[in-house]
């Protein structure tokens, strides 16, 4: 929930993307840069620019249910009050599995609104992510305090004592999430009814799976809408490579193609499907932030597009379609400007299980992971036939579960149980949550694309990607994605006066 994925948390290599750029949903969806599409402030209107920047702290408690254990942190969070009007709504921002990104402060379809319906905006970091550290490492023992609940609770604790600081007892408070926190806007409005009044949830997966072959599903048709033939040129690329997987004599060849840091090394199953999976991630990523709109050059889905992709996988000058996935592992290398591709999944093994707050995968990699397998699963198997790649099942997911965590199979079949029991799925009951969706988006098959009441619509955008509605308008946003902002804005404009 990238979001990751830096993405949020612009990790320098590879093989992060893999874990995060896929199992995460909020990274990118939380990263609005400083690129060609400006912010909204007219700037001759602000006192200072910084004030809607700086970060501020807020004390929490450790563990919300246990009301024995008195211990507590520093969690940090954002305010921007520039277009509140006495009276107003209060917006609140939710934070997901990355730091929180002080641009979402200026920039953002929410600032819009907010401007509209003169409303102060809050933006609440997610515990474990960015700054806000509520235990002194990341050990197993510690990521107990990691979850959905907990961080629904540090919402509540938040609203409640700000609302009484700032004299915002009687507005109406509006939560914000695209991704993961699109989720967690949706249950804090269903769990928590008196404490907020309405929801946006952006690209929000709401119900939990352990295997979610459905993703790979979707890049296959979000390939096939550019030209039909661009995921069979994928899966013919595919096969290929894993039949050169099976004869160790490939591996120098390999090794040159896809211009690995080291010499491909493949003794178990996990090494192949690790590296199947990266390799097979340049075309997942593209295909979830399709054009997104992030206005950051060089960042997934800005410049590289399902097109551009397609385009390489056509180019027969680049010889078989073996050749042109390599291509395809080049642009993106090029684009990320890194030298070489890590391919070892025992670096991986070794950054995931470093716990501290400075090892390589505290950005949100070591985090969110331990979130899908103690709570959601969401693992983008090639359990299905109908999709274009080979070679990382669901047992090569559920494997990292035990690696990472000792967290077994089962223990991870009964978790994602009990978050659908305790969250409801697809059937949540609620009012005045608003689901935006994009058609392209893999995420969307774990979402909601059709009405359930009139006070719980869907907003399913033909042609847009994972959170395009939460970005900045662009003169080159498609017609739907504009219309798709307006009725997002009417839900909200009429829950509002109710």
């Amino acid at each position: 929930m990238l979001s990751g994925v830096v993405v949020y948390f612009n990790m320098a290599i590879r093989a992060y993307r893999v874990i995060i750029c896929r199992l995460v949903l909020f990274l990118f969806c939380f990263v609005v840069g400083e690129g060609r599409h400006h912010g909204f402030f007219r700037i001759n209107e602000l006192q200072d620019m910084r004030l809607v920047t700086d970060e501020q702290w807020f004390i929490q408690k450790l563990d919300h249910f246990n009301g024995a254990d008195s211990r507590a942190w520093k969690q940090r969070y954002f305010v921007n009050d520039v277009f509140y009007k006495t009276g107003g709504p209060v917006f609140l921002m939710i934070g997901g599995e990355g730091p929180a990104n002080p641009a979402w402060m200026q920039h953002g379809t929410w600032l819009t609104y907010a401007e509209k319906l003169g409303a102060i905006c809050f933006m609440l970091e997610h515990r474990f992510y960015g700054k806000s550290h509520p235990t002194v490492d990341l050990s197993t023992e510690n990521l107990r305090f990691l979850s959905s609940r907990q961080a629904l609770a540090d919402l509540a604790h938040f609203r409640t004592k700000i609302a009484e600081a700032r004299g915002l007892l009687n507005r109406k408070w509006v939560a914000f999430g695209g991704s993961y926190p699109g989720s967690l806007a949706a249950w804090f409005r269903l769990k928590y009814p008196h404490l907020v009044d309405a929801a946006v949830a952006s690209s929000a997966p709401l119900y939990a799976t352990v295997n979610f072959p459905e993703y790979l599903e979707v890049v296959w048709r979000s390939l096939a809408s550019e030209n039909a033939e661009c995921p069979l040129l994928v899966q013919k690329a595919s096969d290929s490579l894993v039949e050169r997987l099976k004869n160790p004599l490939t591996y120098d060849n390999i090794t040159k193609d896809f211009n690995l840091c080291s010499k491909l090394q493949i003794e178990t199953e996990t090494d192949s499907a690790y590296f199947l999976e990266m390799l097979a991630g340049n075309f997942m990523d593209v295909v979830q932030y399709n054009e997104d709109n992030r206005g950051f050059e060089g960042v997934m889905g800005t410049n590289i597009t399902i097109k551009v992709l397609c385009g390489v996988m056509a180019d027969t000058s680049l010889g078989d379609p073996y050749a042109r996935y390599a291509a395809v592992a080049h642009l993106m290398m090029d684009t990320f400007s890194m030298k070489c591709l890590d391919a070892s999944f025992n670096n991986n093994l070794r950054d995931m299980t470093n716990t501290s707050w400075d090892g390589p995968a505290a950005s949100g990699g070591r985090q969110w992971v331990y979130q899908t397998c103690s709570e959601f699963g969401f693992y983008q198997s090639t359990d299905s036939p109908n999709q274009p790649f080979t070679g990382f099942p669901l047992e090569y997911h559920v494997k990292q579960c035990k690696d990472f965590y000792n967290i077994s199979a089962q223990e991870l079949a009964e978790a994602v149980a009990e978050t659908n029991e305790y969250y409801g799925g697809y059937d949540i009951h609620s009012a005045r949550i608003v689901f935006p969706n994009g058609f392209i988006d893999p995420w969307h098959a774990l979402g909601i694309t059709q009405d359930i009441t009139d006070d719980l619509p869907a907003v399913f955008i033909k042609g847009t990607a994972h959170c395009a509605n939460m970005y900045p308008a662009s003169p080159d946003d498609l017609l739907q994605l504009t219309l798709a902002r307006d009725q997002i804005f009417l839900h909200l404009q009429r829950w509002l006066k109710q």
